[in-house]
């Protein structure tokens, strides 16, 4: 069990694979989040689209632009 308030069940939509890190994109509805993980961890876990996931948002900072 995880303590981050802000998780959000969401779709694996693609995962990218570099020599040392992964871009996993989670699509949310209609959003999506873009995450930068490390390629062992993709591999562990085992990501591929269309799976079933929770993104997980821990951040001190959220910063607004207008």
């Amino acid at each position: 069990m995880l303590s981050a308030r802000n998780q959000f069940k969401g779709t694996i939509k693609s995962v990218k694979l570099g020599n040392v890190m992964a871009e996993v994109i989670v699509a949310v509805g209609d959003l999506e989040f873009v995450s930068a993980i490390t390629r062992t961890s993709a591999e562990r876990l085992n990501l591929k689209a269309g799976d079933a996931v929770a993104a997980v948002i821990k951040s001190t900072e959220i910063l607004i632009d207008k």
